[in-house]
């Protein structure tokens, strides 16, 4: 009994450090966005002396952050749009088909995974070049650059992920459909489709997270007008006058947060049972 006992007991702490750890870094940036100029630039304080919200009012003046907003959704969201589709029915293609080197390519896929990120910026940077001079695309500073890019980040992981996930619906189940008169795709969507909702949804989820927040590859395959907002809440540092303007900075991290944290949120359910049964099944 006295061992259960403590056993609680640390285990309480260790979850209330965990809690702590986690949830003070969003007071700094609360705090620091309440904050006056100076007082931001200064000492940290818990609880400022004065609080004041006109940054959330100059935030949108310093930087033209709804313009960087609006590129982090397209980028973002096409390529979770465009990742869905392609690695459901990737998935569907190697599960129900014996497609001749399909294990091998399930493996380069995966394997592609090792790789850090950085490994892939010059042979990218160098094939948008060639494709420019050779067919007149234009991939560099454009949305289908970047767009292209975070595919190339997302498909690997959400391919492999669904494909177990798929793996793992009996075949009756379509075949019933097909009984009931479901025809060829038609069978797919009612059945595959709808059972893999949840590993869909955590594809879609990692695929717009996985754009959401780069900022190597955003700095490098953007220009002003398709500048993401990693890179532009960089603009709240006038490098000319060395100053940074704290508090306006943490009030723009923290008003182009809430969104995605509200929308991860919602959808928790589905992307940690879609996780758990794809990388499980």
């Amino acid at each position: 009994m006295a061992e259960s006992k403590s056993y609680r007991v640390v285990r309480a702490t260790v979850l209330l450090i965990l809690v702590l750890f986690t949830l003070y870094p969003m007071w700094t940036l609360v705090t620091i966005s309440i904050s006056t100029p100076s007082e931001a630039g200064s000492v940290f304080r818990l609880i400022p002396k004065v609080i004041n919200f006109h940054s959330y009012v100059g935030m949108w003046k310093t930087a033209p952050l709804l313009r960087y907003l609006i590129n982090s959704l397209i980028v973002s969201g096409v390529s979770a749009l465009a990742s869905v589709p392609i690695a459901i029915l990737t998935a569907y293609a190697l599960t129900h088909y014996r497609l001749f080197g399909g294990k091998a390519f399930l493996r380069v896929v995966l394997s592609t995974q090792a790789f850090p990120g950085v490994f892939f910026l010059l042979p990218l940077f160098v094939l948008y070049v060639i494709i420019q001079n050779a067919l007149g695309i234009t991939l560099d500073g454009s949305y289908l650059g970047v767009i292209l890019t975070y595919l190339t980040f997302a498909l690997p992981f959400s391919i492999w992920m669904l494909t177990g996930y798929v793996e793992s619906i009996p075949r009756d189940v379509e075949e019933a459909a097909v009984v009931d008169g479901a025809r060829g795709f038609q069978a797919f969507i009612i059945t595959t489709l709808r059972i893999a909702l949840p590993g869909v949804t955590a594809v879609g989820v990692f695929s717009f997270m996985t754009g959401w927040g780069e900022v190597l590859f955003a700095s490098v395959l953007t220009n002003s007008a398709t500048r993401t907002l990693p890179i532009g809440l960089q603009l709240y540092e006038n490098a000319q006058a060395g100053v940074i303007y704290w508090n306006q900075l943490m009030a723009a991290s923290l008003t182009v947060s809430l969104p995605v944290v509200v929308g991860f949120l919602l959808l928790q359910r589905y992307f940690v049972r879609g996780l758990g049964a794809g990388a499980i099944k």
